[in-house]
């Protein structure tokens, strides 16, 4: 069912409906004649009241990411920083919480801003500035202080060796951040909404690796196997507007396997010379699937084309000859084609 998208004065009327109905309720006998109705209406009026509030929600958050788009600017980051999108793996990105922060050695004024993906740390444009996402003035009034830190890659403590009930660390990779708030409770809230959304962050990768070693591990043994080499790819469409090349990397899947190579950075020709394997179970049925992306950390990966090969007809031109090294043409763009060996190994079926 599709969240209805209202304000806050509509919502309250629902949630005003709905007391109505609980109210009418407790006071209907149960051998009433309409008590089982009105108890139904309640039901539905509850439902329609969480599909109100999560509508208001949505509409809440799409107004502060694209008030956050026209107010920080992130002039330096290697793709675009579209606050109103998709994560790279988390779905929708989601505002969580924000507010002004002081490093803890030089007393910078810093605003962070945090997302259920990364957080975001930057200067306002002029000291002691107050923040709204009331005000609706068309000025940048936040620059980027540092490259979005991703929160799978984040941690946060408080420190053992200071006083100061205001103090956190907050450690990115091999960096640490030594970050002050104004109150004991603020510093508590950051830490807590930190936590939480890493831990979130992490899981949920935790599970997409554990899905893909789910669907190796039911591999079962087949009538033979398919060494694949990606060796490369040529002209491939850009896709990042700041640089006018892409980060690309290659994914190729047969029935429940899957496999990838690495990316890599800057280029439309990427060599990759990347091995693989398959298990063959059906000759006439099984078909290689070749997709290339433009690996992004901010949104999902970009499409830079398809290409597809049936098994039948690599036995065509393969079987008893040795690897056969094909140039595949991409599909479903305008450039783009890959080099790919393969070797397929027919097991002893006696």
């Amino acid at each position: 069912m599709v969240p209805v998208k209202l304000n806050r004065n509509q919502k309250d009327k629902f949630q005003s409906s709905e007391l109505s109905f609980f109210q009418i309720l407790k006071y209907t006998n149960e051998d009433h004649i309409d008590h089982e109705n009105i108890k139904l209406a309640l039901e539905k009026a509850e439902e329609l009241c969480q599909q109100v509030n999560e509508g208001v929600r949505e509409r809440e958050n799409s107004d502060k990411l694209e008030w956050l788009q026209s107010h920080v600017d992130c002039t330096g980051l290697p793709e675009e920083l579209v606050f109103n999108s998709l994560t790279n793996c988390l779905g929708p990105r989601k505002f969580l919480h924000s507010s002004m922060l002081h490093k803890v050695k030089s007393n910078k004024e810093l605003y962070a801003f945090l997302f259920n993906d990364f957080l975001l740390l930057t200067q306002p444009v002029r000291p002691g500035l107050l923040f709204s996402f009331s005000d609706n003035k068309p000025d940048m009034m936040y620059k980027m202080y540092r490259q979005p830190l991703f929160l799978s890659e984040v941690s946060v403590k408080v420190p053992s060796d200071v006083q100061d009930e205001c103090v956190f660390n907050l450690t990115h990779v091999e960096k640490v951040y030594a970050l002050k708030t104004d109150t004991e409770k603020l510093r508590n809230k950051w830490i807590t909404q930190i936590e939480n959304a890493s831990k979130y962050s992490i899981e949920t990768e935790k599970k997409k690796r554990e899905k893909a070693q789910r669907a190796r591990s039911m591999r079962s043994k087949g009538i033979g196997r398919l060494l694949v080499v990606i060796i490369e790819a040529a002209d491939l469409k850009p896709s990042n507007s700041v640089t006018g090349h892409a980060d690309p990397y290659c994914e190729v899947s047969m029935g429940g396997e899957e496999h990838r190579t690495r990316f890599i950075p800057d280029t439309l020709n990427p060599k990759w010379n990347c091995n693989m394997q398959f298990i063959v179970r059906d000759l006439n049925q099984d078909v290689l699937c070749l997709t290339v992306y433009d690996k992004d950390f901010l949104s999902p990966d970009d499409f830079l084309g398809r290409t597809e090969v049936r098994i039948a007809d690599i036995k065509k031109e393969n079987l008893g000859k040795g690897p056969v090294t094909k140039r595949l043409l991409l599909h479903e763009v305008s450039t783009g084609e890959v080099v790919v060996k393969f070797d397929l190994i027919l097991f002893d079926q006696t």
